[in-house]
C-alpha cells in the first residue's frame, strides 16, 4: 500500500499580488436540517438554506470551501437561532477570517384556526437568520416575510360596487435586545393589514375575511407606517427595517414602500447599518 501523499500543494493558501481584498467569498444555497423554537409546540424542524461567506484579505489567493460544509456538519442536527453565534466565530476561526456573514432561510409553518368555522389549516412563512461578525463583534437580526390581504382605499372611496384587493407581502427584518417568537412579529403584521391569511377557508370564513378586508382598506404606505409604529413602541426591538410589496391586482407591477429605523441611532438605520459593517471590511 502506497503511503499517503503529504506534499499536496494548498493553493488557496498561496500568496495573491493583486492587492485586492474580497468582501464575501464563500459557499451558498447549501441545505441542512435545523430546528427552531415553536411558540406552541416547543420546537420545529424544518430544512434551511444557508448562505456562509468570510472576508478575504487582499493577500490571499482563496478561501476553504470545504470548512463551511465542515461547520455545518459539526453541529449535526442542533443548528438554532441560540447557536447562531458559535457558528458564526467557528466560521472566522475556522477560516482563519476578521469578517463573517451567514445567512439561514427557511420556511416556518403557524396552525392557524380560520375565524368563522375554526377549521385549522398551516400557514408558512419564509424566516431568514442573519447574522454578522467583524473583529469578533456579533450583530444578529430576523427576517419575516407575512403574505396578508390589502384593499385599496382609493377603490373603495370612488366604486359603486366594491374595491380591487391583492395579496401583499409585509417583510419585517429586525434586530432585537431580547429574544422575539417568530409568531409575534407575524402577529404584529397581521393585525396591521386589511385582513390576515389563512390557509384554508370555509364559506362563512370567506365572507368574513371579505367584509373584513373591505371595512379596513390600507395603501402600501398605510401599511409600512402602521407596521413601522407597532415596531417604535416595541422595546425588545432596537433597529428594523419594514417593506411592503402589493402585488397588484388591477396593475402589471407592484406597488411598494419600505421604512428603515434604527431607535439608538436615528438617522442611520437597519440597511445603513449593515452598509458599515461591509465597509469595515475593506479595511
Amino acid at each position: 500500500m502506497n503511503a499517503p501523499n503529504t506534499s499536496i500543494p494548498d493553493v488557496q493558501n498561496s500568496a495573491d499580488t493583486r492587492q485586492i481584498a474580497i468582501n464575501k467569498v464563500g459557499i451558498k444555497s447549501i441545505r441542512h436540517p435545523i430546528k427552531v423554537q415553536d411558540k406552541s409546540t416547543g420546537v420545529q424542524h424544518t430544512i434551511a438554506m444557508f448562505n456562509m461567506y468570510v472576508g478575504l484579505p487582499h493577500n490571499f489567493k482563496g478561501t476553504h470551501m470545504s470548512r463551511f460544509v465542515e461547520i455545518l456538519n459539526s453541529h449535526e442536527r442542533e443548528i438554532s437561532v441560540e447557536n447562531f453565534p458559535v457558528m458564526l466565530r467557528d466560521m472566522v476561526v475556522k477560516l482563519e477570517a476578521v469578517t463573517g456573514h451567514i445567512e439561514m432561510n427557511f420556511p416556518y409553518f403557524i396552525n392557524k384556526t380560520a375565524p368563522i368555522s375554526g377549521v385549522q389549516s398551516l400557514m408558512d412563512y419564509d424566516v431568514t437568520f442573519i447574522g454578522d461578525i467583524c473583529n469578533g463583534e456579533i450583530v444578529t437580526s430576523t427576517k419575516v416575510v407575512v403574505p396578508v390581504t390589502s384593499l385599496c382605499p382609493c377603490s373603495k372611496k370612488i366604486s359603486e360596487y366594491g374595491a380591487h384587493n391583492q395579496r401583499s407581502h409585509v417583510t419585517v427584518t429586525a434586530r432585537t435586545n431580547d429574544f422575539v417568537w417568530i409568531e409575534e412579529i407575524v402577529q404584529l403584521v397581521e393585525e396591521e393589514a386589511s385582513c390576515e391569511l389563512f390557509g384554508l377557508l370555509k364559506r362563512p370564513d370567506e365572507k368574513y375575511v371579505t367584509e373584513r378586508a373591505y371595512d379596513n382598506p390600507k395603501f402600501v404606505e398605510d401599511m409600512v407606517r402602521d407596521v413601522a409604529a407597532r415596531l417604535n413602541a416595541e422595546p425588545r426591538v432596537d433597529a428594523y427595517v419594514v417593506e411592503s410589496e402589493n402585488f397588484e391586482s388591477i396593475h402589471n407591477h407592484s406597488a411598494y414602500a419600505l421604512i428603515e429605523n434604527d431607535k439608538k441611532n436615528p438617522g442611520t438605520g437597519l440597511l445603513r447599518s449593515t452598509v458599515k459593517i461591509d465597509q469595515n471590511r475593506n479595511q
